[in-house]
Order: structure tokens, then sequence, then C-alpha cells
């Protein structure tokens, strides 16, 4: 919604997309992390629970702000023709997004001062904050970038899919399951599984 109503408002197509709607919900993210998600660290039942009802809690509020009716904005660049069949190019954007956004976040995390903390804190939060780790603000940052890459995904989605308060319930289930298939590893177990569970998905449809 921050993306859509930001286009709306004349900010800029690609501002709105990359600036305004993952600081919007990095902000937002923060705040739920040091309200609500900060106290369930370690306890995972509770913590599905309460963010199940955060995100109804959540989806009815922009239902009755916003509307429960679809929004979007046209995507950008056209089509492009292959074969018999054509698709737009905007799709090829959203999958440079995707394999820029997944090298982006690798090189963070294994190749910087922060990513060797976020790491040995998600390894060990004992550990890190006997050496001195602000445990409390790492969770926060970490949570807000998690948060921030949700919105740009969003955003980036919002042309093609257009934007309900329910959207989010469609990715749900994938994303879930996306993540259990990646195993032990976060970002390069995610990134495999979901290759994988994507080219099934694109097989099977055609």
């Amino acid at each position: 919604f921050a993306f859509i109503l930001a286009v709306r408002a004349g900010v800029n197509f690609w501002v709105a997309m990359f600036v305004v709607a993952p600081l919007c919900v990095a902000i937002i993210g923060v705040i739920i992390e040091r309200l609500i998600i900060r106290h369930l660290y370690g306890r995972i039942v509770e913590t599905i629970l309460a963010t199940w009802g955060l995100s109804l809690l959540l989806i009815g509020l922009a239902s009755a702000v916003f509307g429960y009716y679809q929004m979007g904005v046209r995507p950008p660049f056209g089509v492009v023709h292959i074969g018999a069949y054509q698709t737009g190019v905007y799709t090829f954007f959203v999958i440079g997004v995707a394999v820029v956004l997944g090298l982006g976040l690798y090189f963070l995390l294994r190749h910087t001062p922060f990513g060797l903390i976020a790491r040995g804190t998600m390894q060990s939060a004992p550990m890190a904050a006997a050496l001195g780790v602000n445990v409390k603000h790492v969770y926060s940052i970490t949570f807000g970038i998690g948060a921030a890459v949700s919105g740009l995904a969003g955003a980036v989605f919002a042309p093609l899919t257009g934007v309900l308060p329910i959207s989010g319930l469609t990715y749900i289930a994938k994303a879930f399951i996306t993540v259990i298939l990646g195993g032990a590893l976060p970002l390069t177990g995610a990134a495999l599984s979901s290759a994988l569970l994507g080219t099934v998905s694109q097989i099977t449809t055609f």
C-alpha cells in the first residue's frame, strides 16, 4: 500500500518502489520487533500465534483504512515476444531484482563485520553478549532489514498482482514451505529451495 499510495501521490515510480515501501515497512517491522517479537525469541509456538494474530489485525486495519478492493499500477517496459509466446519485460526485471537482492544479502552476511556479528548472534546469543555485542540491537536491525526486504518484495510484485489487504496470505504457505525446505542455511538454503519450488511450479503450471 505504501508503494501504491506514494505513486498515486506523485512520487517517482522507482523512488516509491526502492525507497518509500522498504523504509515504511522497515519502520513498522522495528516497532513490532520491539513491542512484541522481542519478548518471544526462543518460543516458536507463541511467536507463530502472535504474528498470525498480528497479521489478522493489520489486515483488518488495512481494510478499514484503504477499503477492501484491489489497488495497482501499470507495470512498465511493455512486452517481449519469445517464439509463439509473449510475456512482460517487467517479469524479467522481477527476476533481476531477486538475484541482485539475494547476492546483496549474501555479501552483507558473509563479508561485512555486521554480517559476522549477526551470524554469531544467531548461532549463540549468550556467547555474542559475553563478547560485548548488544544482542537486542542486532535483533532489531536484522528484523528491520527483513521487514525492508518484504516491503521491497511487495512493491516489486504490486504492478503484477495488484494489492489487497489479504495479498500477503497468498504467499504465506509458499514462504513457509520454502524456509522449511531450505533447512539450517537461512540464505543459501532458502535461495536453493525457492529456485527448486519455483521451477517445479512453473513446469507443472505449463
